[in-house]
């Protein structure tokens, strides 16, 4: 399973390239841009790009030839997005110290929570759509996601006023409690749904 996840690395590196100067354009280009945002662009970075390079190449027909269960592959996937979150926010949390650009560790965290979500929903996903849609479905919900974070926030703390007297009451150590506990779960459902889908899927 461990060459499942090198095997990521190693047929991306050429974009990986793009890993660096896509966090420094964020960071001279985007001032006001949250730098949870850009650890989650960061975060999803190889792991939608494994995705979307698979379901163009077709690389499932070789890996369902080789020596690896469904399960074993699907694993690889969801266990890997976690060593490249991992190292995605390292490189970026680094990039932004080097360039003066304040953050703290708490922004991190959130980033991993709501990587967690974003897998969740997105990685499903990716062994339903087609290969053609894949890239246009990552860029649209890329750009949606930068573009909304911020207003989404801001409306939410208005008029959700139930739900925010309810998170104002509850004790930061709780929320994040909560929150972690809530991203992990999802991710775990979406991994067993994906085994599920995967399992069927005919290549």
């Amino acid at each position: 399973m461990f060459n499942l996840i090198k095997k990521d690395i190693i047929i991306q590196k050429t974009q990986l390239l793009l890993f660096i100067p896509l966090i420094i354009f964020l960071v001279f280009f985007a001032q006001n841009l949250s730098p949870i945002l850009i650890f989650l662009l960061a975060s999803t970075f190889i792991s939608a790009n494994a995705y979307v390079y698979d379901a163009l190449t077709e690389s499932n027909i070789l890996l369902n030839s080789l020596p690896y269960t469904r399960k074993k592959i699907v694993a690889s996937r969801y266990l890997g997005a976690i060593v490249y979150m991992i190292i995605s926010i390292a490189l970026a949390g680094g990039v932004l110290y080097l360039t003066g650009y304040g953050y703290e560790m708490m922004d991190m965290a959130i980033a991993v929570g709501l990587f967690f979500i974003f897998a969740a929903f997105a990685f499903p996903l990716f062994y339903i759509l087609k290969p053609a849609y894949i890239g246009v479905a990552v860029l649209i919900g890329t750009i949606v996601l930068a573009l909304g974070f911020q207003p989404a926030s801001r409306f939410f703390m208005e008029h959700m006023t139930v739900i925010t007297d309810f998170l104002v009451s509850t004790s930061t150590t709780t929320l994040y409690l909560i929150g972690a506990a809530t991203s992990i779960g999802l991710y775990l459902i979406s991994w067993m749904i994906s085994q599920f889908i995967y399992q069927r899927k005919v290549f």
